[in-house]
This record gives C-alpha cells, structure tokens and sequence, in this order.
C-alpha cells in the first residue's frame, strides 16, 4: 500500500507529456486477437490496466514481447480459448472488451464479470444486443458465455452509445461476414484511435467520427505499427492542476484538435489557453469567474456523449469551479456515484452543496486546507490530487493504486513540473 503526500500552494511551471491513451491502448490491444500476424504498439502507457490487459491476453496464448517501456510487439498467432482468471477480470472493466473480437477468431469465450471504478451500475446488456446481432449466441450464469459459428454483417442500432459496446461491435464487425452498419455508435477520441488501427491493418471501416459506422467485412487481418495517441484526460488534469495552482505550464503532443467541447466548458469556469501547433501552453493569468447564463442565471455544466463534455472530465471541472467566483451547477446523469467525492472538497473547505447523487452546486472561490482523504476511482482521486495541490497545508491520498491504474508516474510529472508531492509505503 502506498499513499500520496502533498503540501500544496506551490504554482506548477514547466513542461509535460502526457502518456498515450489508456482507452485507446486497451481496445487495440484487444483488437490484436482479430490477426495471427505482429503487431508493434508504440506510445502503451505503462499503468496497471495496461499491464492486467496484457496478462489477460497472454493467458489466452497471445505472445507479447516488451521491446521497451512503451513498446510492445504483439502476436495472436496461436488463441486458445480458455476461463479466464475472475480476479484478473474484476480489476478492469476493460475485460469485456475481449467479448468482441474472441468471438470472431475463435467462436467462443467465457469470461467472469468485470470489475473496474465503483461508479454506479454500469450494464453490459447493451454488448450483449450488438454480438447477439451478428449472429452470436451469449448466456449468463454467473460468467457470460460467448459463442458463434460464423459472425455475419448486420444492421445494429445501440440502445446507447456506449464506448466500450461500440468497440466491442466495431472488432466483432471487421471480419464478419458481409457489410454492417452500427447506428448510435459513441465516437469518443479512442474509439476514432480504434477505428484508425483497425483499417491500418486492413479493415474497411467508413464514416469514423460519426455515430454511424458503416463497416465491410473482411476475410482476414494483417499486421502493422501503430502509435497511441495522447490521453487527453491527462492532458486536462495538467491544465485544471496549472489553474488551481496559479501556474503555468506547457503541454507537449497535447492533441488540442480533441479539446474543443471541453475548452468552451473550461471558458465557463473563467479558463482558457493557447494552441501552439499541437502543443497547449496554459498561463498563469486566468480570469477565474464563472459566466452566467443569460438573464444572470446559474450555469449548468451536464456530461453528454462525445463530442459533448465528457463524464470522466466531471470531477475535474468541479475541483476547477472551486477555485473560481461564481456558482454553477454540474449534472452527471450517466453514473450515481461520480458525485460521492465531493464530500472530501467540502472536507477542505469547498462550498458545495450535494442536491442528489447526480447534480452538485459549487460556490467558489474557496479556500482550501490539507486534509487525509482516500481515492475511490481513477477519475476522483486525480481531483482529489488536484485539491490538494491548492490546498493551504499538507494533505494524504491513499489508496493511489486507483490513480495508478489511469495515470503513469504522475507525482513524478508534478514534481518536474514543481509540485511538493511525495510517494510513501504505508
């Protein structure tokens, strides 16, 4: 066990890179199932999710060789179908995401529920009537039984855009037999990131982007190269760290073409930057007021499918709003528990009033003070970090094995960048 030390109020300055994309990296890494050929992963990000995802498809007889850090060559020459591990499963949401292209190379899985972020239910039903569509055959005892003979094309409409149903349809769909169509499709920076690697490899794949996919199957897959692209939830904790701390900092390789929802919703909260080809400079001068809605009415920040604001990007903003004058108020509809962590701001001195599991009122500028907290989720603990980093005192996050599984050596980033934070073994 390890927790995080922080003694905040010290501006951030300098520059950072962001790691590649953890929600792109697990679905190509997934996606590897669908060729017997290599395929070389550059940019992998090297966290825990990463790695329970490679120890899931090692276990499925998929050979992975570290060329270095962030760097694998991946072949799936020989699958074996086979249970995989539930406690493996139960660490990563991601392990549904084996569903998909399982299915189209070797006609059957079995796989144990799977686990990840205590945010809510999070259904799988709508995976279920994507592969049911193509012709597969799943049951549930328990563990979810996948199997089918041949997957076919076929018109499918999702009963919600989910990320990672879409993903598991797009894998299911490329080697199918004839042309599908997947309408209500989410169309999320990784699932573009997917769609992109996939047709690298010879899938023919159109209108990515869009919530219309239109894919034509192909006989078989090749291999290639690739290259993850930044995480851009990274890339906008950097900025919410920079703001609340009273620093300036650059973000290299930032993918800014990804960032247009998300600046408009940031401009609300009084923050704003420059784009510098594709890097993000943020200064250190930020007006830090909350814009009304017209008629001086309080603005609502909601979470929408992309390219709406993002949920994973929620508990950001709201430690953002904190530090600005104004109130606002933020609505997540999609997840019961994202809210839940506010109670710990309203420890360090927020003024934020919890209306309901999903909507929450911030009143800001508040001053902060260190306190001792717990990290329940990726997306929390990084605001809870972010927190701290403004607070007056000195603060402790522990369990940042949840930060860990989303973000790569990130005390290390902020202490480049100027942060007092420090790693202790508990």
């Amino acid at each position: 066990m390890e927790k995080f030390v922080i003694e905040g109020g010290f501006p951030l300055s300098g520059e950072v890179t962001p790691a590649g994309n953890k929600n792109a990296a697990l679905p190509i890494l997934a996606a590897c199932l669908l060729t017997k050929e290599k395929i070389i992963l550059r940019n992998l990000p090297d966290i825990e999710d990463v790695r329970i995802m490679r120890s899931l498809l090692e276990s499925l007889g998929v050979s992975i060789t570290t060329l270095d850090s962030h760097t694998w060559e991946v072949q799936a020459d020989q699958v074996r179908p086979r249970d995989l591990d539930p406690e493996i499963c139960q660490k990563i949401r991601a392990s549904i995401l084996l569903a998909g292209p399982m299915v189209a190379r070797a006609g059957t899985l079995e796989l144990p529920p799977p686990g990840g972020d205590v945010i809510g239910r999070r259904r799988v039903d709508t995976h279920i009537l994507a592969l049911t569509a193509l012709g597969a055959e799943v049951n549930y005892n328990r563990n979810f039984s996948f199997k089918a003979r041949k997957l076919k094309g076929a018109e499918i409409l999702l009963d919600e855009a989910s990320v990672t149903a879409t993903e598991n349809a797009i894998m299911a769909a490329v080697t199918a037999e004839g042309q599908s169509i997947i309408r209500n499709a989410a169309s999320e920076p990784h699932i573009q990131e997917l769609c992109t690697f996939l047709k690298g490899i010879g899938a023919d794949i159109h209108h990515i982007g869009s919530n219309t996919l239109l894919i034509n199957g192909v006989n078989s897959l090749s291999g290639g190269e690739y290259t993850i692209g930044p995480d851009y939830l990274e890339v906008v904790s950097f900025i919410g760290a920079a703001v609340v701390t009273h620093g300036s900092i650059t973000i290299k390789n930032a993918g800014p073409e990804y960032l247009s929802m998300v600046r408009l919703v940031f401009q609300r909260l009084g923050v704003d930057w420059q784009v510098k080809g594709n890097d993000i400079f943020v200064p250190k001068k930020q007006s830090l007021v909350i814009e009304p809605d017209l008629g001086d009415a309080i603005p609502e920040i909601s979470v929408m499918p992309w390219p709406a604001f993002p949920t994973d990007l929620m508990s950001i903003a709201i430690v953002v709003a904190t530090q600005s004058k104004g109130t606002v108020l933020f609505h997540d509809w999609m997840y019961p528990s994202r809210m839940f962590f506010t109670d710990k701001l309203v420890g360090m001195g927020a003024h934020i009033i919890l209306c309901d599991p999903h909507r929450c009122i911030v009143q800001g500028p508040s001053r902060l003070y260190g306190e001792k907290m717990e990290s329940p989720d990726i997306r929390a603990g990084m605001s809870l970090l972010l927190a701290a980093l403004s607070a007056e005192g000195c603060s402790s996050i522990r369990s940042i094995a949840q930060i860990d599984r989303g973000y790569e050596r990130i005390d290390e980033k902020l202490s480049r960048l100027g942060a007092h934070i420090q790693r202790i073994k508990m």
